[in-house]
């Protein structure tokens, strides 16, 4: 006996399987990145955003990014309008006779070689304008600092006392509000770009060359910066700060770097300890601490390190616990580093309580 199956009744539709919710779950989940992108304070987000200038230049170099990216974005809307309309206009039909063969309009071609070439001129004369602005002659009252880009961290050097004497610091370059700053780029090994987003775009250090990059800054702050030209193991760990200061902060950072390290008062302390393990033992071949007999240049300055705010070319906070472990074994942080490693499993290494006292006196160079 056959078995009579029962009419099958209206199907019903899963949850989620409505005809047009695929193509509008895909297109909201296209839209989360630039969702994910607004909000108010993208700078502390995004401390090397572009999209926040800080100088002149910076403004110049954004509006005619604005200007481009405009100009694409009106371009790219009437040429998928125009697709799309012709698309659905022209599309196929099985009772349409056969449309007629088109083989060439001069109207249109010479509108769409016109009207590119146009948009490609005007975007020329905006960018050559933004060049001219974006490399001025040196102002009269500028600061000049001049910058050298090492494997991987940064040197500045600052001339004082009518250019007799120069200020070396390393990794924190410090610059007055409302006055010119002239950066003197130069490389002593390979490329290197300087970068500081919010100030100024990119300008290369190139070897046997110097380059200049002038701007003002205008609020005071701090700054996050990086090399933006690769150059070797270490590249992306060679960042630095820019220190907007005002006129008076500027000029007594100035004339605190240009003293001399302060010398322990008790010669039993970890600092005085530190001191001597310092001054006489390997790091003296490499660093230079003023008012010591150190005068190595193959690494940073440490007269006023104390006062930095990171350490290891801006990679780490400045605090003993990080300094303890760059000490110990700064190629573990920093790949390819000159510094040698110093402590930990080594022969005739430091030990950690002599590295703790090198801590000490590091951090009492204020």
């Amino acid at each position: 006996m056959k078995s009579v199956s029962a009419p099958a009744g209206p199907r019903t539709a899963r949850p989620g399987a409505a005809p047009g919710a695929r193509p509008l779950l895909a297109a909201g989940l296209l839209l989360l990145p630039l969702l994910a992108a607004c909000g108010e304070d993208h700078v502390s987000r995004y401390p090397q955003t572009t999209f926040a200038p800080t100088t002149e230049m910076g403004e110049i170099q954004i509006g005619l990014f604005n200007l481009t990216l405009w100009l694409g974005i009106v371009v790219g809307l009437l040429t998928f309008a125009g697709l799309g309309y012709i698309l659905w206009k022209f599309r196929y039909r099985p009772d349409a006779p056969e449309p007629r063969q088109v083989h060439g309009n001069t109207t249109l071609e010479v509108a769409w070689t016109l009207i590119p070439a146009l948009i490609v001129a005007v975007i020329a004369v905006f960018t050559v304008q933004a060049i001219f602005a974006t490399q001025p002659e040196r102002p009269h009252n500028a600061l000049d600092v001049r910058v050298i880009g090492k494997q991987w961290w940064w040197e500045f050097q600052y001339p004082v006392n009518g250019g007799r004497d120069t200020v070396i610091t390393a990794n924190e370059i410090h610059v007055p509000v409302g006055q010119p700053v002239n950066l003197i780029l130069e490389t002593d090994n390979v490329l290197h770009s300087f970068w500081v987003p919010q100030m100024a775009g990119k300008r290369d250090l190139i070897t046997n060359r110097v380059n200049h990059l002038i701007f003002t800054p205008r609020e005071p702050g701090v700054y996050l910066g990086q090399c933006a030209e690769f150059c070797g193991d270490s590249h992306a760990l060679m960042k630095m700060r820019m220190i907007a200061h005002t006129p008076q902060g500027f000029q007594d950072w100035l004339n605190n770097e240009a003293r001399p390290a302060l010398e322990p008062t008790d010669s039993t302390s970890a600092v005085a300890l530190g001191k001597k393990l310092v001054t006489q033992g390997a790091c003296a071949g490499c660093h230079v601490i003023q008012g010591t007999p150190m005068v190595g240049r193959q690494g940073p300055s440490l007269t006023h390190f104390g006062r930095r705010r990171t350490l290891a070319a801006g990679i780490l906070e400045n605090n003993a616990q990080n300094l303890h472990a760059w000490i110990r074994d700064a190629p573990a942080i920093k790949p390819g580093s000159l510094m040698p490693q110093l402590g930990g499993d080594i022969p005739n290494g430091l030990t950690e309580e002599q590295i703790t006292y090198i801590v000490a006196y590091l951090q009492s160079l204020q």
